[in-house]
């Protein structure tokens, strides 16, 4: 077996879902490997209106005793009326029944760090300059 590069092609492009779903596998492999924690699931939370149209969702997992969230969405015109607040709610309370004790959640400087300070989050990171002129900051909150 050998590791040059003449046996090894590399190639870029844009998404790849086999390749995110194989990763995915293997990455999932080795933490379970290594921590023993085999409950990672998907997490999701849906409002619609009486239309059935979207009003809000969040999605996210569980893993390890945390729950994460990846993205969090308020229909712009039903925004103010405490949907964000009722969907992370409902996503903490799913999170606790699974036995997660934290919850952790990235937002950009322009988007809702604001919102999750007002939800008991609080900062524990940030990364400058992403995108350029704002930053990326993450949060995490413990779950009674």
């Amino acid at each position: 077996m050998t590791n040059s590069a003449e046996d090894v092609l590399i190639e870029t492009g844009a998404g790849d879902h086999a390749l995110s779903a194989r990763l995915n596998q293997e990455l999932h492999d080795y933490n379970v490997q290594v921590t023993g924690a085999d409950d990672q699931a998907e997490l999701s939370v849906r409002a619609v209106d009486a239309d059935g149209e979207l009003v809000g969702g969040l999605t996210g997992w569980t893993w390890g005793g945390c729950g994460g969230v990846e993205l969090l969405w308020v229909r712009a015109d039903r925004r103010g009326e405490s949907w964000g607040r009722t969907l992370m709610d409902a996503a903490e309370t799913e999170a606790r029944r699974r036995g997660c004790t934290q919850m952790i959640v990235s937002t950009l400087s322009f988007q809702a760090p604001g919102f999750y300070r007002s939800l008991g989050y609080v900062e524990t990171g940030r990364t400058e300059g992403h995108p350029i002129g704002h930053a990326d900051l993450h949060f995490t909150k413990q779950l009674d």
